[in-house]
């Protein structure tokens, strides 16, 4: 065998790196956790929701990055995210799971995306804001293809053969974890920490791999904040490195979800209560949720040996008093309206739940009237004799 011969096939099999089996897997890993990064932090944080300001060295590393492993355009991703928030889990919703079935999202996900790219009213109605300098109309838009192409070649050349693989996996990343998990199973399968207006789901505490990206129903509840986690035993790393890169100057955080604030000792709701309400309801809704769990399970007994109603009805009928009132169909406030002939406990706590809602439903009513609302229904909520509904009521009254 010529010299040469053996340095060809030397390089087809090792590369110019000549790394070993687990140095690439860890390449591998590392180039698509930067690929993750690139998109929670500048496409989707910064890009479609403005949530932090990034300096311009962090965000033209972005852009090419994006551009040489993914191929995707800003204006584009942008805009149908945008339009995604806008129109959630209804028919104009260019990729829900509710309305287009779990399977083509999980599946199809990035043919979806490609085919809403090409619709021009999604991109003029949502696309504003993103970047129009020369390299973007003559490089990473003009030729979005030719990162990708040159991705194949750099990974060739790197690894040999096995590059080949390394950029398929690198190909097929975003449109599994992005398109096909978080869009897909983010609206499909998970934990709720609040009553959002979509089916957003939590799909698991850790975000890790995805960028932070897993924690989706914390996501659209509070859609401009840069911090995705939101309970104690959540990991957003994708906070992790924004909060890195402000520390050395090239970030700028604009918005995080409110956090309440208590008034120990505090006995009368006031206007201060009032505001801390509002802008925290998507809080006092779920401790609220937490309340009527703990109402449901002082009554189960009762329900169950004394109602003798069956384990079925009784699982569906606590699943649905964990939902929005307003969400509920027809058979499902009837239902509920069955359960309550046995229990006037769970009906005083889902009565109450509506009328807590017209609190920051306020468009009919001055400040006076809202704060006397919430004086009148702190005080029925601690003359109603229900344990769970008058230790939240005494919660209630200390937001400050």
């Amino acid at each position: 065998m010529s010299l040469s011969l053996h340095a060809v096939l030397d390089f087809l099999a090792n590369g110019v790196t000549r790394f070993s089996a687990w140095e690439v897997f860890f390449y591998t890993l590392i180039v698509t956790h930067i690929t993750i990064a690139a998109v929670t932090i500048y496409l989707h944080r910064h890009q479609a929701h403005r949530a932090l300001e990034l300096h311009a060295i962090p965000s033209h590393f972005f852009r090419f990055w994006l551009w040489l492993t993914t191929g995707q355009v800003t204006k584009e991703w942008a805009s149908i995210h945008r339009k995604h928030h806008a129109k959630c889990d209804t028919e104009e919703d260019p990729h829900s799971p509710v309305t287009r079935g779990i399977k083509k999202v999980f599946w199809e996900g990035a043919e979806l995306y490609r085919a809403e790219s090409k619709n021009l009213e999604t991109m003029e109605k949502y696309g504003h804001g993103t970047p129009d300098d020369w390299i973007e109309r003559n490089l990473y838009t003009r030729f979005s293809a030719s990162g990708v192409i040159a991705l194949f070649f750099i990974n060739f050349a790197l690894f040999g053969v096995i590059g080949i693989s390394v950029w398929a996996v690198q190909m097929m990343w975003i449109p599994i974890t992005a398109a096909g998990i978080i869009n897909g199973i983010g609206h499909y399968w998970g934990y709720r920490n609040y009553d959002c207006s979509d089916a957003a789901t939590n799909i698991i505490p850790f975000g890790i791999l995805i960028g932070g990206e897993e924690l989706h129903n914390n996501h659209h509840t509070f859609a401009t904040s840069a911090k995705l986690s939101s309970k104690w035993y959540e990991f957003d790393i994708g906070w992790g490195y924004i909060r890195a890169l402000e520390i050395v100057g090239l970030a700028k955080v604009k918005r995080r979800a409110p956090e309440p604030k208590f008034a120990k000792g505090k006995v009368e709701a006031d206007f201060d209560t009032l505001a801390s309400v509002i802008a925290n309801r998507y809080d006092v809704m779920a401790k609220y949720a937490k309340s009527v769990k703990s109402a449901w399970n002082e009554e189960r007994e009762h329900l169950k040996e004394k109602a003798k109603l069956e384990s079925r009805f009784l699982k569906s009928s606590r699943k649905l008093l964990q939902r929005e009132p307003g969400k509920l169909e027809a058979p499902q406030q009837e239902q509920l309206i069955e359960l309550f002939q046995h229990s006037k406990a769970l009906e005083t706590m889902h009565t109450m739940r509506v009328e807590l809602g017209v609190i920051w439903e306020r468009s009919h009513f001055t400040r006076e009237q809202l704060l006397h609302k919430l004086q009148d229904w702190c005080n029925r909520a601690e003359a109603s004799g229900i344990k769970s509904l008058q230790e939240f009521s005494l919660r209630l009254r200390s937001y400050a």
